[in-house]
C-alpha cells in the first residue's frame, strides 16, 4: 500500500521539539526498524527559532515549506491534496493567560484546517498533539467542528501508548475502589501528561466513563489532606511513590508543602469514584524512565495495580513512536484508534483544575463534562523498548 500523503501543522520545528520526535518517524523509520506508512509531504512553522531544522530536512527529504497553513493542505492548488493533518501545537513563544495556561495555537491551527475542509468540501484525519487547547471553550469546539465536518479527530498524549512497568492493563469493567496517579515538572504542561495517564486505566472501570462532575487543585498542606480523607490512598500513594526511584532525601510531605508549584488534583466523577493526580514537584525528580506512575485498588483485590509509565528520553523517544503508530492508524483506516472524548475530558479536567488553582483552590463544578465514552483495547506497547542512541 502507498504511503498516505500527510501535512503537519506546527509551532516550531527543533531539536526534540514535539515536531522533531514525532516527525522524525515518519521521515526516517520508527526506532524498532520499521518504516511508518505516512509521508511528509508539506509543513507549516508557525514560528521559526536560530536553530530551526524544518528547512534541512526539507531540502534532504523533498516535502514541500509552507507560508500558509491553507497552502500545506491543498500544496498551493485549489483542492485538499493530502490525506491527513498532523497539528503540533507544542514548543515555541507563547503568551499565558492569568491562569498559568499556556495559550498555544492549536484552535488557529485547527480552525484554519477546517476552512480547508469546507471550502474543498472534504474532510481528512486530524491528529491533535496533547491537550486540545488550554481553555474548555476552545476545545469543546474544536471538537464540535470537528464532528460537524465529519473529521476524524486522534488528540492526546503519548503517555497512554508507551510502555509499563509491569505491563498493568486492567480488565475492562472492574471494579475500582479509587485511584492515584503520580506526577511531575510544568504544571499544566506535565498535569495533562498525568490526567492522561490516570485516564487510559480508569477508562476502564465498571460502567465505562460517564464524565467528572467536580475538580478541585489542593496546594501547600491542603493536597496531603485531601488525600488523606479517604482511607484507600495512602496504599496506593506509598506503593506509587516507591517507584519514583529518583527523587530528594527528605520527607516527601514537608518538602511538597513548601513547593509553589506542587499540587493535587481532585477529580470527582459522576458515577461516584473518585481519583486523584498527585504532583509532587521538589521531592520528585525527572529521570529517564518518568515517574508518571499509576495506582489502582480493585475491589477484592489483595493489593494495588501499581505501574510506571515508561517515557524513553533522550534519543530514539520511543515513546513517541508508540503515539506516531497510533496516527498512522488514524490516516490509514480513518478511524482514531482511541476515543478523542478521553482527551476533550482530560483537557476539560485540566482546564478546571487550573482555575481551582487561580482561585485559591475553590471547588470548580463541571457539569460541562459530563462526557460518555467507551475504551478501545488500543493500549500500551508492546515488545522490547529500543536502545538509547549512542550520543
Amino acid at each position: 500500500m502507498p504511503p498516505k500523503k500527510v501535512a503537519a501543522i506546527t509551532t516550531e520545528y527543533r531539536k526534540w521539539s514535539h515536531a522533531d520526535v514525532i516527525l522524525r518517524n515518519l521521515l526516517g523509520g520508527y526506532p524498532d526498524g520499521t518504516k511508518c506508512n505516512l509521508e511528509l509531504v508539506a509543513l507549516y512553522t508557525d514560528q521559526v527559532p536560530k536553530n530551526d531544522m524544518s528547512r534541512d530536512l526539507a531540502k534532504k527529504h523533498g516535502f514541500k515549506i509552507c507560508e500558509t497553513i491553507r497552502e500545506a493542505l491543498t500544496l498551493g492548488g485549489q483542492s485538499l491534496a493530502v490525506e491527513g493533518v498532523l497539528s503540533i501545537g507544542e514548543h515555541g513563544h507563547y503568551p499565558k493567560n492569568d491562569k498559568d495556561q499556556l495559550l498555544y495555537p492549536r484552535r488557529r491551527f485547527f480552525e484554519e484546517i477546517c476552512k480547508v475542509f469546507e471550502e474543498t468540501k472534504k474532510s481528512v484525519p486530524v491528529f491533535n498533539d496533547k491537550h486540545l487547547a488550554a481553555t474548555w471553550d476552545d476545545a469543546k469546539w474544536m471538537y464540535d467542528r470537528a464532528r460537524k465536518l465529519f473529521v476524524p479527530l486522534l488528540a492526546g498524549s503519548s503517555v497512554p501508548v508507551t510502555w509499563r512497568k509491569p505491563n498493568v492493563v486492567l480488565p475492562k469493567g472492574c471494579e475500582l475502589v479509587g485511584a492515584v496517579q503520580i506526577g511531575y515538572g510544568p504544571f499544566e504542561g506535565y498535569g495533562f501528561h498525568a490526567l492522561e495517564g490516570l485516564q487510559c486505566m480508569v477508562e476502564r472501570r465498571k460502567g465505562a466513563e460517564t464524565g467528572v462532575k467536580a475538580v478541585t487543585c489542593h496546594t501547600g498542606k491542603a493536597m496531603w489532606d485531601a488525600l488523606d480523607a479517604h482511607p484507600w490512598t495512602k496504599p496506593l500513594v506509598e506503593g506509587a511513590l516507591a517507584l519514583a526511584t529518583a527523587h530528594a532525601n527528605g520527607d516527601v510531605r514537608a518538602i511538597t508543602a513548601k513547593t509553589a508549584d506542587a499540587g493535587t488534583f481532585e477529580v470527582e466523577y459522576r458515577d461516584g469514584f473518585r481519583a486523584f493526580v498527585l504532583i509532587p514537584n521538589g521531592w520528585v525528580h525527572e529521570n529517564d524512565g518518568s515517574p508518571f506512575i499509576f495506582a489502582g485498588q480493585r475491589k477484592g483485590a489483595d493489593k494495588p495495580d501499581i505501574c510506571q509509565f515508561y517515557l524513553q528520553q533522550p534519543d530514539p523517544f520511543a515513546h513517541f513512536a508508540e503515539l506516531t503508530k497510533a496516527i498512522e492508524s488514524l490516516v490509514t483506516t480513518g478511524h482514531a484508534p482511541y476515543p478523542v472524548e478521553r482527551t476533550l475530558l482530560t483537557t476539560g479536567v485540566l482546564d478546571a483544575a487550573m482555575t481551582s488553582r487561580h482561585e485559591k483552590g475553590k471547588r470548580q463544578e463541571t457539569s460541562h463534562l459530563a462526557i460518555a465514552y467507551k475504551p478501545t483495547e488500543w493500549g500500551p506497547a508492546k515488545g522490547e523498548i529500543p536502545k538509547p542512541q549512542k550520543k
